[in-house]
């Protein structure tokens, strides 16, 4: 859904961190303790688990308080009506927090682009927001693969331009978020066209899927899961939206983000997630939220290579 950007490949420094952690700030949200409701409460699997909470680095098992980041992205990581954190990184944290016996607290901090700044920074121990996972990422963190998607073209209801591929959007109008691998698929796109795609980078992801729904947009750019939900649970105001099911772009990995000097939280989120796995409780979630076919079966890490998006 979202990707590390090249801008950030030598890392963020001096001014221009500054600058993006001031941006950042202003836009996140309260940290949140995540308690599973009661229909993944009574998953298979979801218990206190001794021998994975003992593999916790002693930072986090003294405080027994993982700080995870995320940002708002159906089905992924979204709010209800009454403004709480749900989605599949919600149930996700929230039965973490149970099998490793601690508080996880989770903060939406506002865009994307700031996901994986909110690791590099160390204000969060890790991120749980499906980031799509590359070779360039992962020089930068580590990665955990805990599910797969691919990119797609959402239009308003109807796709009145009969818009069909990549190459139906040169000339058109097309939203994307800010920093994403989406939004340098379009960039790549439009290149090769012989009028090229106005492009509309918005920071936000509601922001952006409001832009078509208004007609601002012909189109957007968009992760797989993120625009087969949209198109089944509408959300926001003006015309419906559509996924074209039948585009399916850079099939790769979504992941959450850990620091490279933290292998031993690394370790132990993989290991809760295949416990997950193994016992069934993840595919429900997977199932839950209508993205079954998208569950992993093995956790792995730093996996881009194997399916690269690029």
């Amino acid at each position: 859904m979202r990707s590390f950007t090249k801008s950030l490949k030598n890392g963020l420094t001096g001014i221009a961190f500054a600058l993006l952690a001031t941006s950042v700030h202003a836009a996140e949200g309260p940290a949140i303790k995540m308690v599973p409701n009661a229909d993944v409460a009574k998953l298979p699997g979801i218990a206190f688990d001794q021998k994975l909470a003992d593999r916790l680095p002693s930072t986090i098992k003294d405080k027994k308080v993982l700080k995870v980041a995320t940002d708002l992205t159906p089905p992924i990581s979204f709010q209800s009506e009454d403004g709480k954190l749900i989605g599949i990184d919600a149930d996700i944290a929230a039965a973490l927090g149970v099998i490793l016996g601690i508080d996880v607290q989770m903060t939406n901090v506002g865009a994307g682009a700031a996901i994986v700044p909110a690791v590099l920074s160390k204000r969060f121990d890790m991120t749980i927001s499906g980031i799509n996972d590359d070779v360039e990422l992962e020089k930068q963190v580590d990665v955990i693969d805990y599910m797969f998607d691919a990119t797609t073209i959402m239009t308003i209801k109807g796709n009145p331009l009969g818009i069909k591929s990549m190459e139906d959007l040169c000339g058109k109008k097309v939203a994307v978020p800010v920093g994403t691998f989406q939004a340098r698929l379009v960039e790549t796109a439009s290149a090769k066209c012989t009028t090229p795609m106005n492009i509309m980078s918005i920071p936000k992801m509601p922001d952006v899927l409001q832009a078509v729904r208004t007609g601002r947009a012909d189109a957007t750019v968009n992760g797989y899961a993120t625009s087969v939900y949209t198109t089944e649970n509408q959300t926001g105001k003006g015309v419906g939206l559509q996924a074209l099911p039948d585009v399916r772009l850079a099939v790769g990995y979504l992941g959450m983000l850990v620091s490279k000097d933290n292998p031993d939280l690394r370790d132990t989120v993989i290991a809760s997630l295949q416990h997950m796995v193994d016992s069934g409780a993840y595919k429900a979630i997977m199932e839950k939220w209508g993205l079954g076919p998208l569950a992993v079966k093995i956790v792995k890490f730093n996996d881009a290579a194997s399916m690269p998006v690029n």
